[in-house]
């Protein structure tokens, strides 16, 4: 055995390297829970009507949060909650239309939810999240295109123990069909669209 003193100091110093290298990456591995901002989520959708144009409408109403690793791009644990009674299309009676027992059924079906256990890094910035989305009573595939705008302290606003709150900002797009679901209204006629383009923009809290 060398036991030299250069040598012994050679070995203690890769020794020391390599402990530092190793708590740097499992600081990395570890996935740090996010809260999705309600003052700073979009969840709107698009509807044809009667081949004229799209109704544009949103869910004003919405919580959520997931987990997430930078270091290695891992997503998981996702959920968002929905009110369906915040649904809301700029008409008074097409919301209320909107909220019956032909649509949204909001009396029986308050929530709508969407959950995803993990998804697939497509890009250095961009991620397909295949989950399921209960709506009305049933549950459905839902996939979403999400691209990771941005991740950085805010320059606005306070943080837990009074720092500024690290934030990453999110858009994501999917669409789903809506009879898949049981809702049919209007789909064989044509007069409402059966297809239903969902876009989500929101703003995420690291806790």
């Amino acid at each position: 055995m060398n036991t030299h003193p250069a040598s012994r100091r050679h070995a203690a110093a890769w020794l020391a390297t390599a402990t530092l290298l190793f708590a740097t990456v499992a600081a990395q591995a570890q996935a740090a829970r996010y809260e999705i901002d309600p003052n700073h989520l979009s969840i709107g959708f698009l509807v044809e009507h009667l081949g004229y144009a799209k109704v544009q409408g949103m869910f004003r109403t919405a919580r959520g949060g997931y987990s997430f690793d930078e270091g290695s791009g891992a997503l998981t644990d996702v959920r968002v909650e929905v009110d369906t009674a915040s649904v809301f299309s700029n008409h008074v009676k097409r919301d209320e239309h909107l909220k019956g027992p032909v649509f949204l059924n909001v009396a029986e079906h308050p929530k709508m939810v969407f959950t995803a256990s993990g998804a697939k890094r497509t890009g250095e910035r961009t991620f397909e999240i295949v989950g399921q989305l209960q709506l009305i009573g049933k549950t459905q595939p839902l996939t979403l295109q999400a691209t990771w705008n941005k991740s950085a302290d805010s320059p606005i606003g306070v943080g837990l123990l009074g720092r500024k709150p690290y934030v990453m900002g999110v858009s994501a797009r999917g669409s789903f069909k809506r009879s898949a679901y049981g809702m049919t209204y209007g789909v064989a006629n044509g007069w409402v669209g059966d297809e239903v383009p969902v876009l989500i923009e929101f703003e995420a809290v690291r806790q």
